[in-house]
């Protein structure tokens, strides 16, 4: 996973903590690709690893400076296997990006650089008998029967241990299995038991902790060198350490050489497609692996399983290239393949048939292609249209007349126009013709049957395909308006009860139907474009109308509302009222002031001035909303109108005196109440706050006597950047006025004092009240914007 420029920026990871993180990881026995992700995520670059890799090796290196030969040797076995995971994940902190498309991959070349397969040797496995000791190698002898004893000791540089009683005892060279058979000889000097035919005493050795040993990676390799292996190492990891074959390496003669012979040559394909790995074999000290350069590269293209390119040996066929490509697709043309081969002065082109591929050989260079089979059908026919199982069939010996397939595809539908049916044929230019078909005096016999080609398409149409049907539509009360397929002697009714019936809200006495005009032998044209008929109708039948009606197709029917019926409508009062919640209202006039008196009148705490009007915006009021919305836009911009807060909303606040609609019933301040509308009528509220441009926002105790100066006197006065002469005033009820002078008239209970500030630039709020005038009294808008000014 490729970590982000941002994250590898950001990372908080010292060099230190990556070295700790490693060690620590590898010693609780986490995956080296999980650990190598988590550095990539936390920002660790490949640099930084790097780094990290050379301060781990020079504390390798001080620290073994400082000890004994023997002390040595035992640290590097306790650390063997830690450095050599260390360093892989250190070398690798981000995994592999390389990257190609497949055609342009070598098969098997990645297998040594991916992350998942790292042919690391199991350290939990039993000692193998033929395991070859050597100086480094911890041998554990275990000594059971009449005497018990156990010896643990590291085989010396010089290629012993060390036995109390006993002295050296030379081990190194030695397998495992030889070992075993030499300590008892050594041994039964001390215990006499060995050698004891009914074996009271056994003894056994078994290997501790493995050595390290130092092998050479040469030739085409991504990291030639010296490399620190496990003796349990075999040629696999070795190459996986060296970060796999470069772009000219070979992987069919991987060569091990051992003290100067070659004692073993690898074909990694044997591993990939067969799975065996007797070559595979374990290193000793001073093993040289060699990679050479690959001798014949081919690549293979098109309808194969694994298209890509193959290292072939010497005298390897083209039907082994195909079976290391897995095999032909299932569309692919087997009977030959194209091969391009350089010939030293140009190329050249081979077609090689299926019965040679075992016999041609491949060459360095050559590019094989394999075609896919044509797109068409030797025996292929098509039945279309009317007949129960239209489709593909076969052209056969009973199968290759107009009859025949009819009969295969289980017959004519009944409604199949068989006068005339279409045979479309396709010449030998691949041109196409059509022939003319009596279906129905063919399968009467009264016509000979029609012989059938390839590729021939019979069609036999529907009358339903002839005929222009259309649909009915009906629209307006019922439960279901919509489009409805058409059926002949369809009645009104009929249309009606698949609608699903009319609404409470339908009128009876007016449905009408609109028909288009249809004259087919017209020869000018006319003023009429439709006909209307009117039907009245009684318990979902037609009693008014012209008798014996039927639909025709593209019909329209109008369920019309009826004039006389209106659904309830209510409204709500809240507050301080005696009876406050619900009401239905009885007539389309009714007004504040009724609502009032139906709630039993206003409490004696009401303060009416201060009541406020809640309702519902109808579609025409959102639309005119958004349109003052949009030329806001383009007079200020959408970055000021978000910041504002500005929005089409479902209700607004209408601005209202009920003080002075209950002194004046039926007069203009007592306005006509709407479905949905909620009138609050609040407590007495004897306090006025001043916010905006102010030293320190207030809310101060109602004075009657009291102008706005003294208000804002109470708030500490003006702001520096207060825009005085525009300050404004919001009544509880919603409304909103300029306050000029030292009136103190406009100053009432419960009144919010707004100052502007000058820092709003873009935006006059004088400009933005005329715009919001045009919403019909929406003091939202206004409190909207006291609460921008004032931030």
């Amino acid at each position: 996973m490729a970590c982000s420029p941002l994250l590898m920026a950001q990372s908080s990871m010292t060099d230190q903590q990556v070295l700790e993180y490693v060690k620590q990881g590898m010693s609780e026995g986490k995956d080296q690709r999980q650990m190598a992700t988590e550095l990539a995520r936390r920002g660790v670059t490949r640099e930084q690893a790097e780094r990290v890799k050379k301060l781990y090796e020079q504390e390798q290196g001080v620290n073994t400076s400082k000890m004994s030969g023997t002390e040595q040797n035992e640290a590097r076995l306790r650390e063997a296997t830690q450095e050599e995971s260390t360093t892989s994940v250190l070398e690798n902190p981000q995994p592999d990006s390389r990257e190609l498309a497949q055609e342009n991959q070598v098969f098997g070349r990645n297998i040594f650089n991916t992350r998942n397969l790292t042919f690391e040797p199991s350290v939990n496995l039993a000692t193998p008998p033929n395991y070859r000791l050597g100086p480094g190698d911890e041998v554990i002898i275990d000594i059971w029967g009449t005497s018990q004893n156990t010896i643990r000791q590291q085989i010396s540089p010089d290629g012993t241990i060390n036995i109390e009683k006993i002295g050296p005892v030379n081990l190194s060279g030695m397998t495992v299995s030889e070992a075993n058979e030499y300590l008892k000889r050594v041994l039964g000097k001390t215990y006499s038991g060995l050698d004891a035919p009914d074996g009271t005493l056994e003894i056994r050795l078994t290997l501790g902790n493995a050595r390290t040993i130092q092998i050479n990676v040469m030739g085409e390799v991504i990291q030639p060198g010296t490399y620190a292996l496990s003796s349990f190492s075999t040629v696999f990891h070795a190459l996986y350490r060296a970060g796999g074959v470069n772009e000219i390496g070979s992987l069919r003669n991987v060569q091990v050489t051992r003290n100067g012979k070659t004692v073993a040559k690898v074909d990694v394909y044997d591993f990939i497609m067969k799975g065996k790995t007797q070559d595979d074999i374990r290193l000793q000290e001073g093993d040289v692996i060699i990679v050479p350069a690959y001798e014949a590269l081919v690549q293979i293209s098109g309808n194969v399983k694994r298209p890509m390119k193959f290292e072939m040996k010497k005298n390897e066929t083209l039907a082994t290239l195909i079976n290391y490509a897995g095999g032909f697709s299932a569309d692919a043309y087997t009977r030959s393949l194209r091969v391009v081969r350089q010939n030293g002065e140009e190329y050249e082109i081979n077609t090689v048939k299926e019965i040679d591929y075992s016999a041609y050989p491949m060459r360095n260079g050559d590019v094989v292609t394999a075609e896919a089979i044509l797109n068409r059908f030797t025996n292929k026919l098509e039945v279309r249209g009317a007949v129960y199982r239209p489709g593909i069939y076969q052209l056969n010996g009973e199968i290759n007349t107009v009859r025949a397939l009819v009969n295969e595809a289980k017959g004519l539908m009944g409604d199949a126009f068989t006068n005339r049916a279409v045979l479309q044929r396709e010449r030998e230019d691949l041109t196409t013709e059509i022939i003319s078909v009596d279906v129905r005096s063919i399968m009467a016999g009264t016509s000979p049957d029609i012989p059938l080609q390839k590729n021939d398409i019979l069609y036999i149409p529907s009358i339903h395909d002839l005929e222009d049907r259309g649909d009915v539509a009906i629209f307006g009360e019922v439960a279901k308006p919509d489009s409805y397929s058409y059926s002949d002697n369809m009645t009104l009714e009929d249309l009606i009860i698949r609608a699903g019936g009319l609404r409470e809200s339908a009128s009876t006495v007016r449905v009408d139907v609109s028909r288009r005009i249809k004259d087919p032998k017209s020869t000018h044209s006319t003023d009429s474009i439709g006909q209307m008929f009117t039907f009245a109708l009684k318990d979902g039948f037609v009693i008014d109308g012209e008798q014996g009606f039927t639909l025709q197709p593209y019909d329209q029917v109008f369920v019309r509302r009826s004039p006389g019926y209106q659904a309830q409508q209510n409204v709500q009062v809240t507050g301080e009222v005696i009876f406050g919640g619900t009401y239905a209202m009885t007539t389309t006039e009714e007004r504040l002031s009724d609502l009032v008196k139906k709630a039993g009148g206003a409490t004696s705490k009401a303060y009416l001035r201060g009541a406020k009007l809640i309702r519902v915006a109808n579609d025409e009021e959102k639309k005119r909303m958004r349109d003052v919305i949009n030329l806001m836009n383009r007079q200020f911009g959408e970055a000021m109108m978000d910041s504002l807060g500005i929005r089409v909303e479902d209700t607004f606040s209408v601005g209202i005196d009920l003080e002075k609609a209950m002194a004046q019933p039926g007069s203009e301040y007592d306005l006509v109440l709407r479905e949905g509308d909620v009138l609050s009528v609040p407590k007495l509220n004897n306090t006025v706050k001043v916010n905006g441009a102010v030293m320190m926002p207030n809310t101060v105790g109602y004075l009657s006597d009291k102008n706005a100066n003294y208000y804002l006197d109470q708030a500490g006065g003006y702001a520096l950047n207060a825009k005085k002469s525009k300050k404004f005033v919001i009544y509880m009820n919603g409304q909103v006025a300029r306050i000029k002078g030292r009136s103190k008239d406009k100053i009432e209970p419960g009144c919010e004092i707004i100052v502007p500030s000058k820092k709003n630039k873009r935006v006059n709020v004088g400009e933005i009240l005329g715009y919001a005038s045009s919403f019909g009294s929406l003091a939202t808008m206004f409190a909207t914007i006291s609460n921008l000014i004032k931030k």
